[in-house]
């Protein structure tokens, strides 16, 4: 009887069963998480303003965002008039899906990734730049002067700080040797002082400090803009263009939209963490942790994983709440005249390190 169970779970049918089961330990938590993210993110705000918030759904209003969900999804969908009907639905589905499909590479724990590809990096760059699609075709299809506008102004500033991301993830790269995330982080093991931010492992990498942690701050700020987040959420500028590509939309498409944009903060945090945090590595590492049964050390590093997401999209939140909103001039201008100078000299910098300095080829 083993021995015939043993075989199915090496037939297509058994792989599709066990990649299903993956891909669902990973969405439907996420999807859970989402919704205390987003709680999060308007406690965060409203504190900020020495407010309340959401206090009235559940104890602590932790039930607000189920509450929000609900009402979505009860609500009628409206489609405008001279709308492309197919398009215009498609846009938010699109944007959902692609969201969620970057999270297929990235490793929770040791071992614990749908996909452990060799190029993982290089497939969320392609994933992330694919995501613009969904918010041209969304403000396109609204057949309105505003969405339009939201749209075109989206997709300038995700690409315009898509370079520099690249550029960034070029210095991380060149200092791990691969592109594989898992790889990546099993290199920052040992301690805060082995992760990227610092230079990578060896003490001998430390000058490269003075390189890599701008290159971190860089990569968290283009992540601000990438997925549209206040102070670049000029896309969404009400006073400018209402809501931006969102304008026409009601009911559950605007949701698929804003969970989209939301899981795509969420990756962001998850990939500042794993290429210049050390992902699910301690920031000192514990010699008894080792004598651990692997389960146990494999939740111990989703802690610490989890952590660190969490401290990431709260600084997003705080930045929210305190930076006043970039013209669009300005926006412009950081990415393509401060970002990407600055990460192209990193790139060269690195790459001669890496050449020229200990340890070098």
């Amino acid at each position: 009887m083993d021995a015939v169970a043993n075989t199915f779970w090496t037939t297509p049918g058994g792989w599709t069963l066990i990649t299903v089961a993956q891909i669902m330990a990973v969405i439907l938590p996420l999807l859970v998480a989402l919704a205390f993210f987003m709680l999060a993110d308007r406690k965060i705000w409203a504190g900020v303003q020495m407010r309340k918030g959401p206090n009235v759904v559940g104890p602590f209003g932790l039930l607000q965002s189920f509450a929000d969900l609900i009402k979505f999804v009860l609500k009628e969908i409206v489609i405008p008039d001279g709308a492309d009907k197919f398009v215009f639905l498609l846009a938010p589905v699109l944007t959902f899906t692609l969201a969620l499909v970057g999270w297929a590479v990235i490793p929770f724990a040791p071992g614990w990734v749908v996909a452990d590809i060799n190029v993982g990096v290089l497939y969320l760059f392609a994933i992330s730049s694919l995501g613009v699609y969904g918010i041209i075709m969304g403000g396109w299809a609204s057949n309105s002067k505003y969405p339009f506008l939201g749209s075109l102004r989206s997709a300038a500033q995700m690409v315009s700080y898509e370079v520099s991301i690249g550029f960034v993830i070029v210095t991380v790269i060149l200092l791990a040797g691969t592109m594989n995330l898992q790889t990546i982080v099993q290199q920052q093991a040992g301690g805060f002082w082995n992760w990227n931010v610092f230079g990578g492992p060896g003490l001998q990498n430390l000058p490269l400090t003075l390189v890599m942690v701008p290159m971190a701050v860089i990569f968290f700020i283009s992540a601000l803009a990438e997925t549209n987040r206040p102070p670049f959420d000029l896309p969404e500028a009400e006073s400018e263009l209402v809501a931006g590509y969102q304008v026409e939309y009601s009911s559950s498409p605007f949701l698929l939209f804003m969970i989209g944009e939301l899981i795509n903060i969420v990756l962001m945090c998850a990939l500042i963490s794993l290429l210049f945090f050390g992902g699910w590595q301690a920031p000192i590492d514990f010699g008894f942790v080792h004598t651990w049964p692997d389960t146990v050390q494999s939740f111990y590093g989703l802690m610490w994983f989890v952590v660190k997401i969490c401290f990431f999209f709260f600084l997003i939140a705080m930045v929210k709440a305190i930076v006043p909103r970039y013209r669009y001039d300005q926006l412009m201008r950081l990415g393509w005249k401060v970002f990407l100078p600055t990460s192209l000299v990193a790139v060269v910098l690195v790459a001669a390190w890496r050449v020229f300095g200990p340890g070098g080829a």
